[in-house]
């Protein structure tokens, strides 16, 4: 599996409304050819993890250029675009809306004024589950929820302040990637966050070593930007074999007996800060050999902006080499594995004509079978996200008629908001099995068209 991670983006309007006056467009461009170009040689990406930062100020416009800008790195990239995954980070926050709800501030003063570690973890649990104050820490990454919905990784509380979705890797291992929400507390009272200023909660953390599953971690602060920072490092590198992080534009790569780690640099950082250098990773990772002595390969593709030329070259290891190589046993239970398993040592990334010709008669079987705390996670399948993607795409009163015509929605839930209100009826239509039944409305409305 080939897996494309980047960072703090940073569209920031109105500069990024006109491609003539963005001083921060060829670094973008640029990147999107490097990447084709190293595809060619890898084969096409299996998924783009973006850890946050896509937008500068929270705003709606800027989300607007980022999705087509992403649109192109995915076409570049041979990726389906339901295959990119994405967090908040505190760029996405609109701190101009915190400013203006005394119940944001509120609520972020009651978690950040806890008197210890097990009193904040109370109150974070009482604030993000009432209704009123869950609602007002959601409020200042509104225009982000609204583009992240389309990738099926938008926020609401309590249910979904994180976001698992799996994919396959081989010999029937799942790569378990968990989104988390690193940016409850940011911006509070409209400043800049400082170390040890943001918490992220046992809740996020929870990260269960299920059999044959794979943890990736996806945010965008690393752990040392928390209050219950010892408490997050020491979950995170115990559970989670690979961590992919932003924020810090530095681009670096950790490589532990138990895990990996990645900072991803920015694709954008700022141009007048000290040791500017824009980056982006491309990471395969392999599952060999099986029984007691399975491993999980992971090859890193480190890429680093150089200036005149301007291209993307790859930073190398001590010993002079292009590709960061690491290995972490992963031991397994023993059993027979089909010579059709073996064979698929690498995955490709399905295309999205493919599964717009299945159209209503994809089969779901991932999501359908699995237990339903797990609902969510086998909602990675390449058919169901594609389904979700295609949904998410029609007209506001198209989908208000699908889920209402399925009966997906609760009476007291049509006031959510969108991202909201259709992001529970999604994961009940696989909880209930109606993915096909939504297939079939969204391709009625889709021939309509």
């Amino acid at each position: 599996m080939l897996l494309l991670h980047i960072s703090d983006i940073h569209f920031c309007s109105p500069e990024c409304l006109n491609p003539d006056f963005d001083p921060e467009r060829p670094y973008r461009t640029q990147l999107i050819r490097d990447v084709k170009s190293r595809v060619s040689e890898l084969g096409g990406v299996n998924a783009i993890l973006i850890s946050g930062d896509i937008a500068f100020k929270g705003a709606p416009e800027e989300y607007e250029t980022a999705m087509a800008w992403i649109k192109e790195l995915a076409a570049g990239a041979l990726c389906p675009l339901e295959r990119v995954f994405v967090v908040p980070g505190n760029h996405d926050v609109d701190r101009s809306r915190i400013l203006q709800s005394l119940s944001t501030r509120n609520a972020q003063a009651a978690i950040a004024n806890a008197q210890d570690a097990h009193q904040r973890e109370r109150e974070f649990r009482a604030q993000i589950c009432d209704s009123a104050t869950g609602r007002a820490l959601l409020e200042p990454i509104k225009a982000y929820n609204d583009f992240a919905a389309f990738f099926n990784c938008q926020v609401y509380l309590p249910d979904k302040l994180i976001w698992k979705q799996d994919l396959e890797l081989e010999h029937k291992v799942q790569l378990r990637i968990h989104g988390l929400t690193s940016t409850i507390m940011s911006g509070a009272d409209g400043k800049d966050d400082s170390r040890e200023s943001l918490y992220l909660s046992p809740l996020q953390t929870v990260l269960d070593p299920e059999e044959d599953i794979v943890n990736l971690v996806l945010a965008h602060h690393p752990p040392e930007w928390f209050m219950d920072q010892y408490a997050c490092e020491d979950a995170i590198n115990g559970r989670a074999m690979v961590h992919m992080f932003g924020h810090t534009h530095r681009q670096r790569i950790v490589r532990d007996t138990q895990y990996v780690r990645f900072s991803a640099g920015a694709v954008n950082p700022e141009r007048y800060e000290s040791g500017w250098l824009p980056g982006y990773n491309l990471v395969e990772i392999h599952v060999v050999g099986d029984g007691p002595e399975r491993q999980l390969e992971i090859n890193s593709h480190l890429l680093q902006w150089q200036t005149s030329p301007d291209m993307f070259r790859p930073a190398q290891t001590q010993e002079g080499e292009d590709v960061f190589r690491h290995v972490i046993r992963f031991p397994g239970t023993t059993r027979t594995t089909s010579s059709a398993e073996t064979s698929n040592e690498k995955s490709s990334p399905a295309q999205p004509s493919e599964l717009e010709q299945q159209g209503a008669q994809d089969v779901y079987h991932d999501s359908e079978h699995a237990p339903q705390s797990d609902r969510e996670a086998a909602m990675g399948d390449a058919n169901t996200r594609h389904l979700v993607y295609r949904f998410w795409n029609l007209k506001g009163s198209e989908r208000r008629e699908i889920v209402e015509t399925l009966g997906l929605t609760e009476v007291d839930e049509r006031s959510l908001p969108e991202p909201e209100r259709y992001g529970r009826a999604l994961i009940r239509a696989s909880k209930q099995d109606m993915l096909k039944e939504l297939a079939d409305e969204v391709r009625q409305r889709e021939i309509k068209r």
